[in-house]
């Protein structure tokens, strides 16, 4: 028994090596063209594809700004995960590409009333209790976990998990990748949708949110990075890049941040919809995990 497992390993094993050694250097036109077969078979691919967003950016050359250089970018990854989102959901609704915010006549947003910030212990550290639904395979969880954990190396931002806190993240596999925007209080859903938004940089991306922070393209002081170009953009769809009076916290605009749009986010016909000033030809959006300022942020607004 021991031999049989010990050699479907190593079957597994070279050919994941196999796979990743060809994909690193082969254009990423051949993926596209045969994403039906890697959608197909979500279970069997999840390890090589998570490889792959890593190598293609290795591979990367930063002057290069075609759409399939912005395929693998977390930005993109989320876009196409919420593409046919019902953005209607129990009590809220799904805006801003992956942000859920309540609807209907509640009397005040609990954001507002009792403060988006998670409490901070006496001894420094910030608990957030946090729940993983058994929809998840094994793997899948250990994803997710590398996520959570991963602020606790360079923040003071640790992801529990719950046992009878009232307020607490409870990550499901619901209809995209979506979260909340800091604190609502009680259970707050991160959806996390199986085959589609498990991702280090998406599961960063969406607990982001869930922190208090927005996408990085939304602002203040955006339109001294970038320009929106509104023709280019999906009929419906011009909300996304609304922008907003926001804290930043006195850190530099950051077109590596894993909050930052795709040049082609929303795009209706392959053109541009955001592009960095006044060096239009600046990478942007190209984040598969949180860059050195996203960390930076983080601390500023819990730690300090």
């Amino acid at each position: 028994m021991l031999s049989v497992y010990f050699s479907n390993t190593v079957i597994i094993s070279i050919f994941i090596n196999i796979m990743v050694g060809y994909f690193c250097i082969t254009p990423l036109q051949t993926f596209q063209r045969n994403r039906k077969f890697w959608t197909e078979k979500p279970l069997l691919i999840m390890e090589i594809h998570n490889i792959i967003i890593k190598c293609s950016f290795t591979n990367n050359n930063s002057s290069d700004n075609s759409t399939e250089q912005d395929y693998f970018s977390v930005s993109a990854i989320i876009e196409r995960a919420n593409k046919n989102v019902d953005q209607t959901l129990d009590e809220s609704t799904v805006l801003f590409g992956d942000i859920a915010e309540y609807t209907g006549f509640q009397n005040a947003d609990p954001c507002i009333s009792r403060g988006c910030k998670w409490s901070k212990h006496k001894k420094g550290k910030v608990y957030v209790p946090y729940s993983i639904s058994n929809q998840y395979s094994i793997r899948e969880k250990q994803i997710i976990q590398g996520a959570l954990y991963s602020f606790a190396n360079t923040t003071c931002i640790r992801f529990i998990p719950r046992y009878r806190q009232q307020d607490y993240l409870h990550i499901k596999s619901e209809s995209g990748c979506y979260s909340f925007v800091g604190r609502r209080g009680g259970e707050q859903v991160v959806s996390l949708q199986r085959f589609g938004c498990v991702y280090h940089g998406v599961v960063q991306h969406e607990l982001l949110h869930a922190l208090g922070f927005k996408h990085e393209q939304t602002r203040s002081d955006r339109d001294v990075h970038v320009r929106i170009l509104y023709q280019n953009i999906i009929h419906g769809m011009e909300h996304n890049f609304q922008k907003f009076q926001t804290n930043n916290l006195g850190t530099p605009y950051d077109y590596n941040s894993i909050m930052h749009y795709g040049r082609y986010a929303f795009s209706k016909n392959t053109e541009p919809t955001i592009i960095p000033i006044p060096n239009n030809n600046v990478a942007i959006g190209r984040a598969t995990e949180m860059s050195r300022v996203d960390f930076q942020r983080v601390n500023k607004l819990y730690c300090g």
